[in-house]
């Protein structure tokens, strides 16, 4: 099943396509997310072998959460997590050893002074 996602005036409208058109199945708020389309259906499956993921998360569902890291959509599986991150939260999703850590990504604004 292709699924996207469609964020506009702070609202995620889950989308699934049917018989070549898209319909609405789902909307919520989408806090921290900017206004576009999510082509979450092109997600790649997460890497569990020591590897780490950085980016905004954009969707939860009941068997995955998706991360948007780069220009390209990571599908995490939400059973290898004891608590879910966020929808709009900028965190590091980590695969160590069989283990599974999340941490979130504060971003720090820094300005420079010039004589």
């Amino acid at each position: 099943m292709k699924q996207r996602l469609l964020v506009m005036n702070g609202q995620k409208l889950v989308q699934k396509e049917e018989d070549g058109t898209w319909k609405t199945i789902k909307v919520t708020k989408a806090p921290g997310l900017k206004a576009g389309i999510y082509n979450i259906y092109l997600a790649k499956e997460a890497e569990t072998a020591n590897h780490s993921y950085d980016g905004l998360i954009v969707h939860i569902d009941k068997d995955f959460f998706y991360q948007k890291s780069g220009n390209e959509f990571i599908k995490h599986t939400a059973n290898y997590f004891l608590k879910l991150p966020e929808v709009g939260k900028n965190i590091t999703v980590q695969y160590d050893n069989n283990a599974t850590k999340t941490k979130e990504n504060v971003a720090t604004k820094t300005r420079k002074l010039s004589h």
